[in-house]
């Protein structure tokens, strides 16, 4: 069986996540102490015993969410279960694409924090608070959803499709007038449903430029190794390994779609048979039964199924 891991998005995020797998694996408890150094702050304090509102800020749920991502992996090590041994590719849903890069070995783990805290900062700063808004499009298509944007976007406002989820999801991003037209359009259009999503800003559209400028500066001071498996990126929805490639790639996905279905679809393609989400929540596991029923998935971010994992194999 060839299986592939994924990890989780912004969203994911709950007060307490990771803590068990600390507890119960120092390898684990070791992440989370290298990200707080990382970043010279007690981020793990936040995770397990802060309040949701402050975690659920992009400049901390993006870092949050690697460690504990990592977290669950290096329990799987130590279970004896490797991405080099036991996956044939890895894959993260937007900032969980950092997290496969630690996972594969392409990016060092305290970088991967720096630079997350960098990116959830410029996103939030690219557009003033209030401005832009993302929303979930529910029962309509990548084409339709296109259509339903290009309809919506009025006067020089922007509003893109910036997550393909699945089949039947697709959150569409950009000024905040210009995604509740969208909203409006898509139900007028046949949409079981159009739901304004609690973002704090404009995520994988036109309007993040400026973060991606900043991304493309921190990232020329970072080094990028091979990954030991490829991972499959986001923008392209396809494997990557080439370093100099995974470093523009990383660039464009601040304002480039998430192309998850795809993804997924390439990864069977490929011959992946079976899906681990790694990390904290399970919303990967849906879509991921939704692009494809054939594919297994299971979700590993508890010591228990961690355990279970490892026994699996």
């Amino acid at each position: 069986m060839s299986r592939a891991f994924v990890f989780p998005g912004q969203g994911a995020q709950s007060i307490g996540m990771g803590r068990d797998l600390a507890e119960a694996y120092p390898a684990a408890r070791a992440v989370f102490d290298a990200v707080d150094a990382a970043l010279g702050e007690d981020l793990s304090g936040l995770i397990w015993g802060g309040d949701a509102e402050t975690l659920t800020l992009t400049r901390n749920a993006q870092p949050a969410l690697m460690a504990t991502s990592i977290a669950a992996l290096r329990a799987l090590e130590a279970e004896g279960v490797s991405v080099a041994d036991h996956a044939a590719m890895v894959a993260g849903h937007s900032l969980g694409e950092y997290a496969a890069l630690v996972a594969a070995g392409a990016l060092d783990l305290g970088d991967a924090a720096r630079l997350l805290r960098l990116r959830g900062e410029a996103m939030q700063a690219a557009v003033p608070a209030g401005e832009g808004a993302m929303a979930a499009i529910l029962g309509l298509d990548l084409d339709a959803v296109r259509a339903v944007a290009a309809e919506a976007a009025q006067g020089g406002e922007v509003v893109e499709a910036a997550n393909d989820n699945d089949p039947g999801q697709v959150v569409v991003s950009g000024h905040r007038a210009a995604v509740a037209r969208a909203t409006e359009i898509a139900e007028a259009h046949g949409a079981k449903r159009a739901v304004l999503l609690p973002v704090s800003a404009p995520f994988h559209c036109a309007l993040m430029e400026p973060a991606a400028r900043a991304m493309a500066e921190a990232l020329d001071d970072v080094d990028l190794h091979r990954p030991v498996v490829p991972v499959v990126a986001n923008v392209e929805a396809g494997p990557v390994s080439d370093p100099n490639t995974i470093r523009s790639l990383l660039v464009e996905q601040v304002t480039g779609a998430v192309r998850w279905r795809e993804s997924v679809a390439r990864m069977a393609a490929d011959g992946v048979t079976e899906v681990w989400e790694i990390g904290a929540g399970k919303a990967l596991s849906g879509m991921v039964r939704r692009i494809d029923r054939a594919l297994a998935t299971r979700q590993v971010g508890t010591p228990a199924e961690v355990a279970e994992a490892a026994a699996s194999l």
